[in-house]
């Protein structure tokens, strides 16, 4: 089982897209996938179709009380793809800083959830809220491998750098290195801004940042409105065709075991 975190502290730089792009790629693969999220906003939970509000179990159980693995396999919804399934957000995420913030052993919470999920899935994907606090440090404790998008205009490149402190912070409490990949996202090469932005990305960080784009494509917005994975919807889209580059250097790339 290999865990991948999809992660930055700045919002709208297509954090839920990768996650579903990826997953639903990993999917049609063959693999057995579970997407988490871990965003209060859940809209990776709404993307398929989860009313988050009629959920009598979801990821926040995991915090509040000692799970058993099948309290775990309870707390998963299906989707309408045999290879994916999705442990749900609610809005009660929202209160985990101030109700468990200061309360110790809580990062380590959805890894050890995880571990007990090794025998029924192939990959989990999870996807943060753009919030330093219990989730984000939870999913990046869990994680093999951490996927940073990084929308190509240069305010987001503030966010990215926010992103790396936070994991050179966390690093010391580490027993193994972070090995992530930086994903270039809402590329839009008609503009000056994007290639600028996308130059100073492989200047800032020439060993980490993937050497494709993801570009801007209204596909991914049409796949959300009727529920499908955008490699569903349109397979040889721009977008699909982009991250399924993604991917293919993703799974040549060493995971690390914690």
């Amino acid at each position: 089982m290999v865990v991948w975190t999809i992660a930055n502290q700045k919002g709208g730089v297509g954090k839920t897209t990768t996650t579903i792009s990826l997953g639903g790629l990993l999917a049609e693969q063959g693999f057995r996938v579970l997407l988490v999220d871990t965003d209060p906003h859940a809209s990776l939970s709404y993307y398929f179709g989860i009313e988050s509000e009629d959920l009598e179990l979801s990821v926040y159980d995991l915090f509040v009380q000692v799970s058993s693995k099948e309290q775990i396999l309870q707390s998963l919804c299906p989707t309408n793809y045999p290879n994916i399934d999705i442990l749900p957000a609610v809005m009660g995420l929202a209160t985990l800083d101030r109700s468990l913030g200061t309360k110790g052993g809580m990062g380590l919470v959805l890894k050890k959830a995880m571990e007990k999920l090794a025998d029924d899935y192939d990959y989990i994907l999870m996807d943060c809220p753009p919030v330093l606090g219990v989730l984000m440090v939870n999913s990046l404790a869990a994680s093999d491998r951490i996927i940073i998008p990084v929308q190509t205009e240069f305010l987001a490149l503030k966010g990215l750098d926010r992103m790396i402190k936070t994991m050179e912070i966390m690093q010391g409490e580490q027993k193994n290195p972070f090995h992530f990949t930086i994903v270039p996202t809402m590329f839009d090469k008609r503009t000056k801004a994007s290639l600028m932005a996308y130059r100073r990305l492989q200047e800032l960080y020439p060993e980490s940042v993937w050497n494709g784009v993801i570009p801007i494509d209204t596909n991914f917005r049409n796949a959300s409105q009727i529920q499908r994975v955008p490699s569903d919807f349109s397979s040889s889209s721009r977008g699909v065709m982009a991250y399924r580059s993604l991917l293919k250097q993703l799974l040549k790339l060493p995971n690390v075991s914690k």
